[in-house]
């Protein structure tokens, strides 16, 4: 029997985000008691909580998240174990590990700095060696536990997107896949026309 694990970040109202964006405004606009029924306003941008970065995010590339194939969504999952690395760097092991068309997902540890300034000061990042090695496996995405695989000027983002790999940031429970070598990867984003977007991850297993 198929098993599911969340790892995705709760949406709420003031919700840490990255330095620089806007907040998250989330309130409730009406009441059943009130009303007669109860409603919901969200206000905010596309980059916050769990999300996808596709190409548009920061490149030249005019295709919408809308417009992106599904299948680019869905991929069987390779999980590296990362914690306590500041650098995701390289490894000779990582050439049969990852395999072509997967989702790589990166379980830094970091996740637990969530909340802190530290979380998107301090993250680990991934290094030019290791992202070309995602390149030449075509896998359709990098997913972290950190808010980006790098800090400005963006190269690791600019380098994944011009070859199509979506960004999967800010997941959770990471942990819950240790031990896992056969799972799925889903990242779900809104069919929205939009570089990005708010998506819920997880992992299938069996």
């Amino acid at each position: 029997m198929s098993k599911i694990i969340d790892l995705t970040r709760e949406i709420s109202n003031n919700m840490p985000v990255y330095p620089g964006d806007d907040e998250v405004k989330l309130y409730q606009t009406n009441f059943i008691d009130k009303d007669g029924f109860n409603n919901h306003r969200l206000e905010t941008g596309m980059h916050i909580g769990t999300h996808v970065d596709g190409p548009m995010h920061m490149t030249a590339n005019n295709i919408y998240v809308s417009e992106i194939e599904l299948d680019k969504f869905i991929g069987r999952g390779i999980l590296i174990d990362a914690k306590g690395e500041k650098i995701i760097d390289y490894k000779k092991e990582y050439e049969r590990l990852i395999i072509e068309e997967s989702i790589v997902v990166i379980n830094t540890g970091f996740s637990k700095e969530f909340g802190t300034e530290k979380y998107f000061s301090e993250h680990p990042i991934i290094s030019r060696n290791f992202g070309e090695l995602l390149i030449r496996k075509k896998v359709k995405a990098l997913c972290i536990d950190i808010p980006s695989p790098d800090r400005y000027p963006f190269e690791m983002h600019k380098l994944l997107l011009k070859s199509s790999i979506l960004i999967g940031e800010n997941l959770t429970n990471l942990d819950k896949l240790e031990g896992i070598t056969d799972f799925e990867i889903f990242i779900i984003p809104l069919n929205i026309r939009a570089d990005g977007s708010m998506a819920r991850i997880f992992a299938k297993i069996g």
